[in-house]
């Protein structure tokens, strides 16, 4: 069972703030924004033009190549809504840009991943989840699971 996050979409003067950093991925600067996020190429479901998001990266896992993303505003947010008519992706990491694939995890599968996203960052992993659910969440297994339940997480796989 999906649980919802708390809030309304971004809007205005934070929306705008929000979306500044997908100005430094096109003029191929993302490097400045470190390790930490990547930006996404997706197919808008309804006008099927190429979007653009920079998302916080959760995990990557070099040995498969594997990059997981977290939609803070749950299964409301375009980006997440756009991947899941749409699967096939452009990602773009501070030096890297590759085709890919995308699929949602699994609750448990999810919990796993960001259990590995709370103990690297405990503190942005409070802050985070408070926005997304309303409180904030320790590095508990359970404290992860409830957060995998109510938000979905994404992995983004180079197509072969």
């Amino acid at each position: 069972m999906t649980g919802t996050t708390r809030g309304p979409k971004p809007a205005g003067l934070t929306r705008l703030f929000l979306r500044l950093p997908i100005w430094l991925y096109r003029w191929r600067l993302g490097w400045l924004l470190g390790g930490r996020f990547v930006m996404i190429r997706h197919t808008g479901r309804k006008s099927g033009l190429p979007r653009d998001t920079v998302i916080e990266l959760v995990h990557y896992a070099p040995e498969t190549n594997t990059y997981y993303i977290a939609s803070g505003w749950g299964e409301k947010a375009d980006w997440f809504r756009n991947i899941q008519k749409t699967p096939k992706v452009l990602l773009f990491t501070r030096h890297k840009r590759l085709t890919a694939v995308t699929h949602r995890l699994a609750p448990a599968e999810a919990a796993e991943i960001l259990a590995r996203y709370a103990t690297l960052h405990p503190a942005s992993f409070r802050q985070l989840s408070k926005m997304m659910i309303g409180e904030p969440l320790t590095d508990t297994a359970a404290d992860c699971q409830r957060l995998a339940n109510a938000v979905p997480v994404v992995a983004i796989a180079p197509m072969d």
